[in-house]
């Protein structure tokens, strides 16, 4: 299958991110043909490292990779059979008429969203003014949408990094975390797996955080501090976590303890390229993430996570928001943690949400529940399937 995929860099790095995982498995698991078409290489750059944004065309990962702007010419491009515009993006005037020309079909690949409405809408035929072949292609979280993105042996190769603690500890001690809190950490994750006895230790979480500018980090970690003096743990554990946050998020909390909340120590990782942050998503014991990308990838980590859905205009975001939460199933007080992370209008405070989920007993339930609903998604076929099904059936369409 030869197909052309074109990509604009929006806001922040999600259009790409999807788009790039996504030509990635089309062409290592299908080897399909892939030429993509990239408006901001620099942004595609802090993903790809082997990326050259200076270069108007360059081969990355085996895709021939093309810089998109209002000089590209068009006009010598023979378009490919299937065109995929990722997030129904526009696409350049004279690339469209040469697609007419070429017979080809137009996939506008949409915005991941678990409201009722994509179901219906899923796969049908896009009535274009201009009579190009066009379907609507949207991610899901069911069988009756194009489901998420999910490489060929990515869970096998989750389930061995998250049983070597060796390799985690070197890949935490590559990020900057000093040698005497990841050995304090490991020790924490050995007692947990033993079920030994842990009456007055001191244990750690790490807690990778990736958020947007408005996130209410101080509350979060005015939670964590809370729940030490509000527990009713009777083993008298002392919690303490182990914050990493990539260089640029949340920039008023300094690495180190911090100086109010002593329960919560900051440590600054670089921005990494997409396959060492899975890492990071496998490793910690919670997960903050934001937009489409990453809350993708935090559901295949299988642990505790709290999604900041991408703030629209007119609060529309939370009913993406409560659509998703009424098809999975948490515990109550976690979904209060997401809607206060959120900052709905109805929620708690953060750090009152902060403090419930972090109990004992309800961490516990909330594991559980995060494990079981990554087995859910893991056991429902992978977009790039769905994709690659769709196009063979397209190209036998008249």
């Amino acid at each position: 299958m030869q197909c052309d995929v074109f990509c604009r860099v929006v806001d922040n790095f999600g259009d790409i991110g999807v788009t790039y995982r996504l030509v990635r498995q089309l062409k290592k698991q299908y080897a399909w043909t892939l030429r993509l078409w990239v408006d901001n290489l620099d942004s595609f750059k802090r993903l790809e490292p082997l990326v050259h944004p200076e270069l108007l065309h360059q081969t990355v990962a085996d895709i021939e990779v093309f810089k998109w702007d209002t000089d590209t010419n068009f006009s010598d491009i023979l378009p490919a059979k299937i065109v995929i515009a990722s997030f129904s993006c526009d696409l350049p005037t004279a690339y469209l008429r040469k697609m007419h020309d070429r017979d080809s079909r137009l996939i506008n690949l949409d915005y991941l969203s678990a409201e009722p409405w994509v179901e219906g809408v899923h796969r049908l035929p896009s009535l274009r003014s201009d009579g190009l072949p066009c379907h609507f292609f949207f991610p899901g979280f069911n069988q009756k949408t194009g489901g998420l993105l999910r490489e060929q042996h990515l869970i096998a190769q989750r389930d061995q990094w998250q049983s070597d603690l060796v390799e985690q500890k070197k890949f935490l001690t590559s990020l900057g975390v000093s040698r005497e809190l990841c050995d304090a950490w490991a020790d924490t994750r050995k007692n947990a797996n033993t079920q030994a006895p842990q009456q007055g230790r001191t244990c750690w979480k790490i807690v990778s955080l990736f958020c947007y500018p408005q996130a209410p980090v101080m509350a979060l970690l005015s939670g964590f501090e809370q729940s030490q003096v509000k527990g009713t743990d009777p083993l008298n554990i002392e919690m303490k976590y182990l914050l990493l946050l990539p260089q640029g998020i949340a920039p008023e909390l300094k690495p180190g303890q911090h100086p109010t909340f002593s329960h919560s120590h900051i440590v600054r990782i670089p921005f990494l390229p997409q396959t060492e942050f899975d890492k990071v998503l496998w490793t910690a014991d919670i997960n903050f993430v934001r937009g489409e990308d990453s809350l993708v990838r935090a559901l295949w980590a299988g642990r505790p996570m709290v999604w900041q859905i991408y703030p629209q205009r007119e609060e529309t975001h939370f009913l993406k928001l409560k659509a998703w939460l009424s098809q999975v199933s948490l515990p109550s007080k976690v979904e209060q943690l997401f809607y206060a992370w959120n900052a709905y209008r109805d929620a708690p405070t953060v750090d009152q949400a902060c403090m419930q989920v972090t109990q004992p007993g309800e961490f516990d339930h909330w594991v559980q529940s995060m494990s079981a609903l990554s087995q859910q998604q893991i056991a429902l076929p992978d977009l790039a399937a769905n994709l690659v099904a769709f196009c063979q059936q397209s190209a036998s369409m008249p």
